[in-house]
């Protein structure tokens, strides 16, 4: 309904029951709840969140990222059965967007269960549950890069799959890949891809 929500900051606020902001449009206060790592980060008056309405029935309520994918991995995390919203923002309180899909896409579990709440059974159901959201992404042609820094090509072809799951376009994705590619190691994992290329796109 909402895509994101840009205006003025008008108040944050950290509570045991989570943080919040309130973001004033057009002389309407709304109130989005936020992870701990976007509180921190957040400072100026002027403030874009992409935002995600959460509807129960019992109340609605608004949750929200200063960056497009944290909203997509928070999507992608309550698709989990078992996952709600804030379990989803205690794992992205946690870790960052790109150690989460790292974790995944490595089949790393046990880092998971850092997070406050989260057990190794509920860990290993995230890890299979998104690991076949993310890299199961399929596209008639594959994407194509010219580089000398990478022998592997499917940690290009892993990354490509996890943006293009998250909603880049390919253009965007190739843009932001090659720019990624000449500032990584040689021969650069697809999680150190990832993370170089979604720090890019988040520019």
């Amino acid at each position: 309904m909402y895509d994101y929500i840009k205006g003025e900051l008008s108040a944050k606020q950290s509570t045991l029951k989570g943080s919040f902001a309130t973001v004033e449009v057009g002389g309407i206060g709304y109130l989005c709840e936020i992870s701990a790592r976007d509180y921190n980060e957040l400072g100026s008056k002027d403030v874009k969140l992409y935002t995600v309405l959460i509807h129960r029935e019992d109340k609605m309520s608004l949750c929200g990222f200063l960056h497009k994918e944290t909203r997509d991995i928070f999507n992608i995390l309550t698709s989990v059965s078992g996952v709600g919203s804030k379990m989803a923002l205690t794992l992205l309180n946690e870790f960052d967007s790109s150690e989460l899909i790292g974790f995944v896409i490595a089949g790393n579990y046990k880092e998971l269960t850092r997070a406050k709440g989260v057990g190794p059974k509920l860990a290993q159901k995230i890890i299979l549950e998104l690991k076949d959201k993310l890299m199961n992404f399929q596209e008639n042609e594959p994407i194509v890069i010219e580089t000398a820094n990478v022998q592997n090509s499917q940690a290009l072809d892993d990354a490509h799959a996890v943006l293009a799951s998250l909603g880049y376009e390919r253009d965007e994705i190739k843009s932001a890949m090659s720019k990624a590619l000449n500032i990584t190691n040689n021969n650069p994992t697809a999680e150190e891809i990832l993370k170089t290329t979604l720090q890019i796109l988040s520019n």
